[in-house]
């Protein structure tokens, strides 16, 4: 049986000093059929080991409805396959740029600021999802013949808060599943970090992207012995709507990396892949040195910068990353796997159907409440998605200003049926007063839920209410309109879609709505990948085949949606476009994809 154990002097496998060369890969970032070709990539840079967080809200977006558990131990099976070891993160909080970081959200709705604490109730659905997921582990634990070789206990809880108390009963929680490798926790190199996130008797792991040298001091101030690892070393960054990416220079992260390695320590390069937040799981972060301020939601992609781009493309980086990491390869490196093609030129998609938002809503929607203030997202069970309020202005009444308190994210108004304007978290109320009676609707949606700081885990719709002047507008009805509703088979199948011209029709009505349409690709089967862009729409999502591309907008700096090859088919194949906004020409465009992130400008990371 293979052992693999923490050393007063480093990671030992049966005896023997091994180092940990790891690179992150989330395998919810990237189609199924794609991951051998992923890891391939990875063995190929130098790595013998892949990293991976586990989404809980991903698999269990409502309370009891478990899905595809599986899919982590089929992750953990290709990676044996490629002959890598593997790391576990399984949260139950994972940040990761992911939607509420990882948490569903009737579980941030019901316990507010008692998540990641020692609350009893918080504790119980910890516990009866880790009963459900970790088996999985367990079993390919390498003690068992398989590649897990360590698992972390919660993440940069440091970062968050100091229950000591919480952490230890999660490691032991761990034990108690059945987790017998090596766990650690993982924080920045920072004093208050490392006390608040450490557990005695657990390895404590370092996350930075430069500066080993002054991190391991800092680590080692609070761990005297054992394995010095970095657990995350940010070789590049991700980005934001409506920002100017985030670059690093490549010969930059190298160095990086070489004194990483040349510390004795072990690494783990975040991200080696980063992929994509398909469906629309994209998180968000607050601005500010405290995380407490503006609102930034992240962008579809996740591409990271990363040395193994989005499109599965070796970059300079990944190339520098190689040379050094086969200094410290027992042998010859693999050879690189094929690199995924794309189509040979862009295919014009013209799109044919439309059907207008409140139709799609009568077709996929949740059923409609009435109260006397707006229930939030959390309250209506929606995660990912809209919420369409509708209120009435009493009247006789003289224009006032109208403004939506509490507000999160954006909205488009209606007044009367008429479009009066775009209300965001910052902005004022309407550009122009409105006059009672009136009728009034706000079609609201997350952008995606804070993932870091002390903002995580915060509601989602109207928190506030409605005001007209200063008085609220009570008797609100609310309904849900959540993506996970696309995803049903046949679901679509009963909007009533008219010809896309009915659109041109419809007045402010025709902006927005599902349009749809077909294409045909000839030898789609050798396709690894392809892009989808389309200019001139405002904001809303994408799906093809029925797959969900995730969220565009025109904020930039995003243009091109990533399209997985294997959701590609041979012949015909169709695309639904969601415009939340105000709709471009009918058509969209298929081509090779994003040309990759060198030489673009952008805002360079030290």
């Amino acid at each position: 049986m293979t052992d693999f154990t923490v050393g007063d002097d480093g990671f030992r496998l049966d005896g023997k000093p091994v180092r940990l060369l790891s690179g992150a890969l989330h395998y919810f970032r990237v189609h199924e059929e794609q991951w051998e070709h992923r890891l391939g990539m990875l063995a190929a840079m130098g790595l013998n080991c892949v990293e991976t967080y586990v989404p809980w809200n991903l698999h269990e977006p409502r309370e009891g409805e478990v899905r595809d558990v599986g899919a982590l131990g089929r992750f953990l099976d290709a990676v044996e396959r490629a002959g890598l070891w593997a790391i576990v993160r399984p949260g139950p909080y994972i940040c990761a740029e992911w939607e509420n970081g990882g948490l569903p959200v009737w579980v941030t709705g019901r316990f507010g600021r008692r998540v990641r604490t020692r609350d009893a109730e918080y504790r119980a659905v910890v516990e009866r999802w880790f009963r459900e997921l970790l088996p999985q582990v367990v079993e390919r634990e390498i003690g068992r013949g398989g590649p897990v070789v360590l698992v972390q206990a919660e993440n940069e809880y440091g970062s968050f808060g100091s229950d000591a108390v919480y952490l230890e009963w999660l490691a032991g929680l761990l034990r108690e599943c059945g987790v017998s490798v090596p766990l650690f926790t993982s924080d920045g190199p920072e004093d208050h970090m490392l006390t608040g996130g450490s557990v005695p008797g657990l390895l404590a792991t370092a996350n930075f992207g430069s500066g080993a040298r002054e991190g391991f001091e800092v680590l080692r101030r609070h761990q005297p012995k054992g394995p010095l690892m970095c657990m995350e070393f940010w070789c590049g960054w991700f980005d934001h709507w409506g920002a100017e990416p985030v670059l690093r220079d490549a010969e930059q992260a190298a160095g990086a990396l070489r004194e990483i390695l040349e510390c004795g320590a072990s690494v783990n390069i975040y991200m080696a892949h980063g992929g994509t937040n398909f469906g629309g799981w994209a998180g968000a972060n607050r601005g500010g040195p405290l995380q407490d301020g503006e609102f930034q939601p992240t962008v579809t992609s996740y591409d990271y910068d990363a040395p193994v781009d989005e499109y599965g493309r070796a970059t300079e980086k990944f190339h520098l990353f190689r040379k050094v990491l086969e200094g410290y390869a027992e042998g010859p490196l693999p050879a690189l796997p094929p690199e995924p093609v794309g189509p040979a030129g862009p295919v014009r998609v013209e799109l044919d159907g439309w059907a207008g938002l409140g139709d799609v809503l009568e077709a996929l929607g949740d059923p409609e409440t009435e109260s006397g203030v707006p229930p939030t997202f959390e309250e209506l069970g929606v995660d990912r998605g809209l919420v369409r309020y509708r209120v009435a202005v009493p009247g006789p009444r003289q224009a006032y200003p109208l403004g939506a308190s509490g507000l999160r994210d954006r909205a488009v108004v209606y007044v009367d049926g008429a479009r009066a304007g775009v209300l965001t978290e910052e902005s004022g109320p309407l550009p122009e007063p409105v006059a009672g009676p009136a009728e009034v609707e706000l079609w609201v949606e997350s952008l995606g839920r804070v993932n870091y700081g002390p903002r995580l885990g915060e509601p989602k719709g109207i928190t506030g209410g409605v005001l007209h002047e200063r008085q609220y507008l009570h008797g609100v009805r609310a309904r849900g309109l959540r993506l996970d509703a696309f995803e049903a088979a046949g679901a679509v199948a009963a909007v009533p879609f008219a010809r896309v011209d009915a659109a041109a029709g419809a007045g402010d009505a025709g902006r927005t709505g599902l349009f749809r349409g077909t294409f045909t690709i000839e030898g789609a089967a050798g396709l690894g990948h392809a892009g989808l862009e389309l200019p001139g729409w405002a904001r809303g999502f994408v799906w093809v085949n029925g797959f969900c591309l995730g969220r565009y907008w025109s904020a930039g700096p995003q243009r091109i949606l990533y399209v997985p090859g294997p959701v590609l088919r041979e012949g015909a194949n169709e695309v639904w476009v969601l415009e939340l906004e105000d709709a471009g020409e009918p058509w969209v465009e298929l081509g090779p994809g994003a040309p990759g992130r060198a030489g673009t400008p952008g805002v360079v990371q030290p």
